[in-house]
């Protein structure tokens, strides 16, 4: 062969070898495209990036790859539920509390009021939950429940108090104007009126707050935060508590026998029920003792008593008169009575008497002597008293709760008093209390 024909097949072998490898480069970017126009698409969310310099891996090596490193695992059966033995005291409370609120529900209120002006409470008094208001709110609201089938609804004073315009809204939704008929500041009780009532309303029944005891369950319904209807549940974590009331110009008064609740009660519960497990009411939901507004254990409720003894008064007459004595008073404990040398241990001191007033009149004797006990003021030298009518008085309390429960303006008591180690009998006629 001559050297000329070599160069001529040498060429002609070159460009061979470069269109096969030109072709053989189109076949294998012709399968990449055709794998992408066949409209599969991998979400970049479902799909890590691979990482740089690391191997690629096709998709049919890939799969492969899963199926070999996949596993069937055993089955295994649902963790059986309990036995019904086991359930069965909180399935019959949970269908208890269902059925309470299936049937109090539609007699629970939400009390809208235009405007509301607190008057000014004592340092002292526990907080009174704030009427909720916010932009999607425009009236001020809380709670209270159908009393009668008159159309009376019970709540709070302290929700109604100076309001121009009012109206409750029924469990249904019926929006209906009411009108203030009767209020009590000295129990934070006030009395509603509606001209009618949707179906299905009817009045709750009043139970007997004298017989509830510490432990029990307490259910409150109400409307905290403006959320219509919403039932908590807790116990009677307290009785016989008092609460700092209204100031007049004689004084602060207090509200006894209050019930002390953890059934959570928010700003907007006020005037709202408090139930027992019978659905009977055993208080209206008054105030909470909190740093902040807010729920935090503590709530109180004024007694059903207060209600069978207030309300059908202030729907009688629009008013209640308390009864009342004139005096300020101090318990009685151990240690105050070793501090002083007193010549008992239980007991509420007289520290003041006012002017013209039953006490007065009966010759009360009101303390003479100032003193200084844990960094405060102090009266000694006045009548104790040890018992009203006949009924021992441990401390001042029990002086406010019977005078309340069990007496009425006009009626005359006897108080049996301490004086210079000498016992007497006192007569005293209760008058109104001052407003």
């Amino acid at each position: 062969m001559s050297r000329s024909t070599s160069k001529v097949l040498y060429s002609m072998f070159r460009r061979f070898v470069g269109v096969t490898l030109l072709l053989l480069a189109f076949l294998l970017a012709g399968c990449d495209l055709g794998s992408s126009s066949s409209g599969q698409v991998v979400s970049p969310t479902s799909t890590p990036l691979r990482e740089a310099g690391a191997p690629t891996t096709s998709s049919a090596q890939s799969s492969e790859t899963t199926r070999s490193t996949t596993t069937t695992m055993p089955t295994i059966q649902p963790q059986p539920t309990l036995a019904a033995g086991l359930s069965a005291a909180i399935t019959d409370r949970d269908a208890l509390l269902v059925e309470l609120y299936r049937r109090a529900s539609p007699a629970v209120v939400s009390v809208e009021v235009l405007t509301m002006d607190q008057e000014a409470l004592p340092d002292d008094h526990p907080t009174i939950p704030p009427i909720p208001r916010g932009p999607n709110m425009p009236f001020a609201q809380g709670s209270g429940f159908l009393f009668d089938s008159q159309g009376h609804v019970i709540t709070n004073n302290h929700v109604v108090e100076d309001a121009n315009e009012l109206q409750v809204v029924f469990a249904d939704g019926s929006s209906i104007g009411a009108r203030v008929v009767g209020r009590d500041p000295g129990s934070d009780l006030a009395v509603l009126k509606v001209d009618q009532l949707p179906d299905g309303a009817a009045p709750l029944s009043i139970g007997d707050a004298r017989e509830i005891e510490v432990g029990e369950t307490a259910i409150a319904i109400g409307n905290p935060f403006g959320l219509q209807n919403t039932l908590t549940v807790g116990v009677i974590s307290g009785v016989g508590r008092s609460l700092i009331g209204p100031q007049s110009m004689e004084g602060t008064f207090s509200i006894p026998n209050v019930i002390q609740t953890d059934a959570a009660i928010n700003p907007g519960n006020s005037g709202g029920p408090l139930l027992n497990v019978r659905g009977e009411v055993i208080g209206v939901n008054t105030a909470i003792r909190s740093e902040n507004g807010i729920f935090a254990g503590v709530g109180y409720a004024v007694p059903s008593s207060a209600i069978t003894r207030i309300v059908p008064v202030l729907i009688a007459e629009g008013s209640y008169e308390h009864p009342y004595i004139g005096i300020s008073m101090r318990s009685i404990d151990s240690l105050l009575a070793r501090e002083f040398d007193l010549p008992v241990n239980q007991g509420a001191l007289v520290v003041a008497v006012q002017d013209g007033s039953p006490a007065d009149r009966a010759n009360l004797q009101a303390g003479t002597r100032e003193v200084t006990y844990n960094g405060f003021p102090l009266l000694l030298g006045g009548d104790i008293i040890t018992a009203i009518s006949g009924e021992p008085v441990v401390n001042s309390d029990d002086l406010i709760s019977y005078l309340a429960l069990e007496t009425s303006v006009g009626d005359t008591i006897t108080l049996t008093t301490l004086r210079d180690g000498q016992q007497r009998q006192v007569e005293v006629t209760l008058a109104p209390r001052p407003r």
